[in-house]
């Protein structure tokens, strides 16, 4: 792996072979079912590092690192195009990945606080992301490039990413953290919510049923994906049968079984060692 890391240019390819996606786990997996959509032709490759989840718990030394090493990993396998599909990740790596593969187009996400202030009606936002997110310089200049009239409360939800990387998405204590989480937002009477993690997707109909129907909920892997569309579609060579690979520096059957819930296309989940 020092030798991927070493290297400043990816594998040359014409139009390369797949689009590389990744994320500190499983919750990366709603922005891959959303480029799916958009890209049904397209091969796609994704890691999920479960073995060092989840990053918005970790230090910025640490998430940096591990986002190099699977961003070279993928560049190794042929991606013409990255997706960093974790906001923990985004805010803390994606510009260090841009500037050490300047060639390459890497698309990231962050939480939707522009949709978030164009929905609301009282001009109360409610934010639920991990920690290293809300701590970061760029989800505080985000914050900062808003209204002046706009009330956003940012909520840590610490753990809450690590039960949805469990794959029970009805389990009680997954449910008692989200109504633990959505408490204070509730409180504050926020009638919009952002989900600030790409885990956060996958129990969006349990934080819409403890905040109430009133209030909209703000996701943006539907809008990541369009964009890593038109970044990233035209340097993959499109298939009629594509094979979407998932990878796990974690437990390969648990990935293997959350893919076959939460994703309506096959795939080939491999353990990987990075």
């Amino acid at each position: 792996m020092d030798s991927l890391l070493d290297s400043a240019h990816p594998p040359t390819s014409p139009r390369g072979r797949c689009i590389g996606v990744f994320d500190s786990g499983v919750g990366g997996l709603s922005v891959l079912r959303a480029l799916h959509t958009q890209l049904p032709h397209a091969p796609l490759a994704y890691v999920a590092d479960s073995g060092h989840a989840p990053y918005g718990e970790r230090s910025v030394e640490y998430v940096l690192d591990r986002s190099r090493r699977i961003a070279a990993h993928l560049l190794d396998q042929g991606a013409a195009g990255l997706v960093v599909a974790c906001n923990t990740a985004t805010a803390i790596a994606v510009r260090t990945l841009r500037e050490k593969w300047p060639s390459v187009p890497i698309v990231g996400v962050e939480p939707g606080l522009k949709p978030a202030a164009a929905t609301t009606r009282n001009r109360r936002i409610g934010v639920m992301a991990t920690t290293g997110t809300l701590v970061s310089n760029k989800f505080q200049a985000l914050l900062q490039s808003q209204s002046q009239d706009l009330i956003v409360l940012p909520r840590a939800c610490p753990g809450l990413a690590r039960l949805i990387e469990q794959g029970d998405l009805d389990a009680q204590p997954l449910r008692d953290a989200i109504e633990l989480h959505t408490r204070e937002l509730r409180a504050a009477r926020v009638d919009t919510v952002v989900l600030g993690c790409t885990h956060y997707t996958f129990v969006r109909h349990h934080i819409q049923t403890a905040m109430g129907s009133e209030v909209q909920i703000i996701d943006t892997a539907d809008a990541v994906a369009r964009h890593a569309a038109e970044q990233l579609g035209s340097r993959v060579a499109h298939v009629d049968e594509p094979i979407t690979r998932l990878h796990t520096t974690g437990d390969a059957n648990c990935l293997r079984d959350i893919a076959n819930a939460w994703l309506p296309f096959p795939t080939t989940v491999e353990r990987l060692d990075v």
